[in-house]
């Protein structure tokens, strides 16, 4: 299995990058799409950290801790959303500038990105059903991840800024509905709305580090 560990951490080191790529696009450009794009990208991180640890370690945190940091991680991401829909708002009402070309460049290479972080966990997906969510997880941010490419199409073609607020308002809007569902509905699984665990599922055990 020491292949499959391998492939979990080149995932998430390159989600890490995703993450950090978009972070820094979205402040330079002012684009809340990419801002919006990359926290979400930044709530698959714990997952797959926790992935990681449950090949690594031989044995796997408690059931009592992986709720406390899937709360954790939940309750920061709809903090986060929370505070970005405020924003957009804001520039709903007082529209600022936003670089039309950073949004489209950043989301094209996070969508990309998200694409090989689901390359690297297809392997290890067949012999876990936890990184089979992560797989069919960020096969669907693949899409999630143009979100921000088409906000910067709208702004480039109809030079309105609004477009860019109005994207990354419903996709936090969406983001905060369905991590608050997923928290009522599995509050001791969470981690993705899928109800992914860290290296467990119900009745399934984590593959054994070979």
């Amino acid at each position: 299995m020491a292949h499959h560990r391998r492939a979990v951490a080149a995932a998430a080191l390159l989600n890490t990058a995703i993450v950090l790529g978009e972070a820094g696009l979205g402040v330079r450009a002012r684009s809340l799409s990419l801002l919006m794009d990359g926290i979400h990208n930044l709530s698959d991180e714990l997952a797959l950290v926790c992935l990681y640890a449950a090949f690594l370690l031989p044995r796997t945190p408690g059931r009592h801790a992986q709720r406390t940091a899937n709360l954790l991680n939940s309750a920061g991401l709809i903090g986060m959303s929370a505070l970005l829909v405020v924003q957009a708002l804001e520039r709903l009402v007082d529209p600022m500038p936003v670089s039309g070309l950073a949004p489209i460049l950043g989301g094209l290479a996070a969508s990309a990105g998200n694409w090989g972080v689901a390359r690297l966990l297809r392997a290890p997906a067949r012999v876990s059903a936890s990184v089979h969510l992560a797989y069919v997880h960020n096969l669907g941010d693949v899409l999630v991840s143009l979100v921000p490419a088409a906000a910067g199409l709208l702004v480039v073609v109809t030079g309105r800024p609004l477009f860019d607020a109005l994207l990354a308002l419903g996709t936090a809007v969406w983001l905060m509905i369905t991590t608050a569902r997923a928290l009522r509905l599995r509050r001791e699984d969470l981690v993705w709305p899928e109800a992914m665990t860290c290296g467990h599922d119900r009745g399934i055990s984590t593959p054994s580090v070979g």
